[in-house]
């Protein structure tokens, strides 16, 4: 019996330490699960930073991850016999922007702010294109901030952790955030990349902003430019990232001179004579090849005459067989945007378009201005001619360049009376405004449009009607009116109380008065006595679409001929 007690004991403690082992090999088996995965996890977490850092760094390798470099057309590399860089451009602004591409310049960000085809990203991608996209980036900026983070992303090379395999045992979704939190994710990558490699080529990064003016002058707009600006400060000023905005529009400037301690503004400005006999000639043997194609020194000072050295224009007109009927279509196009955008509505216009008649109206008076400023100062549009005994010459060294007229931007919202639409007008491409706050024609065609609309008859009557119909419409609306039926000019009412009579009748105003006389000078009050005369329509251009081209041969006269 005590043998079996003793079994039995010995078996219950054996069972014991069997479960307790047991136990204990199972504690260890989820231990080492538990201790595995998170290993795993964190190193999968550190490979993820690095791989982030390591896919992010080949953007900034020699090459092209945003695909702008290839949809860059424009090379010096051409066909035929010309040598390279015979009749290219070499333009002033270039080797400033090289300088900053390939890092020579530290411890500022840029603006590079023109009107829109003045070369601002050929420059740009030229400069990118001679260091081969080495230590560059660069992306189109968007008015939707979500697509802006894609385009971020995709010239970073980075996915903003929508890859990354912890999310799929989060609660939350892969990204649960804001568009704006995903940008400054993605400059917080950045900026742990640019210190790596700053500190071994020594050169900062550069991230080029292209067409920042699309950025919508919204709250949330704002928002976005204003962190862009706060990266840009500081990455610059610490000699890792140079940032380059580049915009068509004034009002980018005016957002990033708010806070710019190292802004710098790089302006581009449209070809002077020369350079446009330059771009011309280039282009030209780029499309047409053969002798007889080429240009002639006379046919392109025509073309600097009629459409200025915008390069947008002239890549437009080299591309034509005939390029002054090319010259003239560009002056028409313009003609027909502006009126399109800023037409006049006379005196009929309805009061419920009051706002578009305001919005034309300071157009037109702010394009009056400039045409009587320009017609003041006589500016040589057009062929200069001197004589030669008694011979009339052309004379193109003694042509100059052209020089649009131009106002603060203060004295234009006084002329046009209101301070709000002149951004309206530069986003349309109708004035622009530098950087200087300099107002001016967005373009020489556009100028060369103002022209042709003050010129036509009874233009000024037409602007006098909508003043006064827009001043009419406005008194109605903050005036109280009394009605006083059968009470005829030059009647009286008489109302009497308590023996004392006043007596109510109408006077002339007198502008009417200067106009027509008192009521007894012997003008009637029958309207019978007034001749009814058929009102004239007023129009700013010819409807008739063949009566347009009376215009093309005008343009080519003396600019006194053309439109005085």
């Amino acid at each position: 019996e005590d043998g079996k007690k003793k079994k039995e004991k010995e078996s219950k403690s054996d069972k014991f330490f069997s479960f307790l082992m047991k136990c204990l090999e199972t504690a260890g088996i989820t231990f080492s699960s538990i201790a595995i995965l998170g290993v795993a996890g964190i190193a999968y977490h550190k490979f993820y930073a690095s791989h982030v850092l390591s896919k992010m760094n080949e953007a900034f390798e020699n090459g092209d991850p945003a695909a702008q470099l290839a949809m860059h057309k424009k090379t010096h590399a051409i066909a035929g016999d010309l040598p390279e860089d015979a009749f290219w451009v070499d333009r002033p602004q270039q080797k400033l922007l090289d300088d900053i591409i390939s890092g020579k310049k530290v411890g500022s960000y840029y603006l590079v702010v023109g009107e829109k085809g003045t070369g601002k990203t050929s420059l740009i991608l030229e400069a990118m294109k001679k260091v081969g996209g080495e230590n560059v980036t660069v992306f189109d900026a968007h008015a939707d901030p979500e697509i802006f983070r894609i385009r971020l992303g995709a010239s970073l090379n980075f996915t903003f952790n929508e890859d990354y395999i912890g999310s799929l045992f989060s609660i939350r979704g892969p990204r649960d955030t804001t568009a704006l939190l995903d940008i400054e994710r993605a400059f917080s990558k950045l900026e742990e990349l640019a210190m790596l490699r700053v500190a071994k080529i020594h050169r900062p990064l550069v991230m080029i902003i292209n067409n920042a003016h699309l950025i919508k002058e919204n709250e949330e707009g704002i928002k976005l430019l204003e962190l862009l600006q706060q990266k840009a400060e500081s990455l610059s000023g610490s000699g890792l990232l140079t940032i380059i905005f580049n915009s068509d529009d004034y009002w980018v400037y005016e957002k990033l001179k708010k806070l710019g301690t190292r802004l710098e503004v790089v302006n581009v400005r449209d070809f002077n004579r020369a350079e446009t006999i330059s771009a011309l000639k280039f282009i030209r043997h780029r499309y047409f090849p053969l002798p007889k194609d080429q240009l002639t020194n006379e046919h392109c000072h025509q073309v600097y005459d009629l459409i200025g050295g915008r390069p947008q224009h002239i890549t437009h007109v080299a591309r034509h067989a005939d390029i002054i009927k090319a010259c003239h279509e560009i002056i028409d196009r313009e003609k027909t945007w502006f009126l399109n955008q800023c037409g006049l509505l006379g005196s009929d216009m309805d009061d419920d378009v009051m706002e578009e008649g305001k919005f034309s109206v300071s157009a037109m008076l702010l394009m009056k201005e400039f045409v009587d400023m320009d017609r003041e100062r006589m500016n040589t549009l057009i062929t200069h001619k001197v004589k030669s005994g008694h011979v009339t010459t052309k004379n193109h060294a003694d042509y100059r360049d052209h020089h649009l007229p131009e106002l603060p931007l203060w004295r234009s919202r006084q002329i046009m009376t209101r301070s709000d639409y002149i951004q309206q007008y530069d986003n349309l491409n109708i004035f622009t405004i530098d950087s200087d706050s300099r107002v001016r024609a967005d373009s020489v065609p556009m100028m060369r449009a103002f022209h042709e609309i003050c010129s036509q008859p009874n233009f000024k009557q037409l602007l006098d009607d909508s003043i006064q119909r827009v001043a009419d419409v406005e008194a109605l609306e903050r005036t109280r009116e009394i009605v006083a039926k059968d009470l005829n000019l030059g009647s009286n009412y008489q109302l009497s109380k308590d023996e004392v009579v006043y007596e109510v009748g109408i006077v002339k105003s007198q502008k009417h008065v200067e106009l027509h006389g008192e009521f007894g000078d012997g003008i009637g009050d029958d309207d019978d006595d007034i001749d009814d005369e058929d009102d004239e329509e007023l129009y700013m251009e010819d409807v008739d679409r063949r009566a347009t081209r009376k215009w093309w041969k005008r343009r080519m006269a003396g600019f006194d001929m053309t439109y005085l």
